[in-house]
C-alpha cells in the first residue's frame, strides 16, 4: 500500500504498488551494503558525505520513477557523468548489491519489478559513461 499525500500524486498510477517504507528498508540496505564495498565504497565515498540525505534524495528519485511522486529535482545521469571515479563496470558492482537488497528486503513480484527498473537506468547510465571515456577518435561502442 502506497503512503503518498495528495500534494505529491500524479495523474500516471504508479508502476507497480510498493510503500515509501519498503523502498526506505531497500535503500537503508543497499547504502550499507555499498559502504562496505571495497571499491563502490571508496567511489560514493568521494561524493557523498551526509548519507541520510544521499539517501533519502535517492528515495525522492525512486518515488517519482515507480510512483510518479513529483519529489525529485534532479540530474543523475549527469551527476554520474562528472564524476570521473565512475567507471563502465561499476554499474554491474551496483545492480547487483541493488538486487541483492531487493530480494532481501521484498517479495519476489515486487523485487523484479524495481530491477527491472534500475537495470534499464543502470543501461542507461552504462552507455552514458562509455561515451564519455571513449577517445574522440574512437568508432561509436555499440551495445
Amino acid at each position: 500500500m502506497s503512503n503518498r499525500t495528495d500534494e505529491t500524486r500524479s495523474a500516471l498510477p504508479p508502476k507497480f504498488d510498493i510503500s515509501h517504507d519498503d523502498m526506505d528498508r531497500v535503500l537503508t540496505r543497499f547504502y550499507a551494503n555499498v559502504r562496505r564495498h571495497p571499491e563502490l565504497g571508496a567511489v560514493f565515498g568521494a561524493h557523498v558525505k551526509d548519507w541520510p540525505a544521499h539517501e533519502e534524495k535517492i528515495g525522492r528519485f525512486w518515488r517519482n520513477a515507480i510512483l510518479h511522486e513529483r519529489q525529485y529535482d534532479g540530474f543523475p545521469q549527469r551527476v554520474h557523468l562528472m564524476a570521473p571515479e565512475v567507471k563502465e563496470h561499476h554499474f554491474a558492482l551496483w545492480l547487483g548489491l541493488f538486487d541483492e537488497a531487493l530480494t532481501a528486503e521484498l517479495d519476489t513480484e515486487t523485487a523484479a519489478k524495481w530491477s527491472e527498473i534500475a537495470h534499464r537506468i543502470g543501461r542507461a547510465f552504462r552507455m552514458g559513461i562509455v561515451q564519455r571515456d571513449q577517445t574522440k577518435d574512437a568508432p561509436p561502442k555499440l551495445f
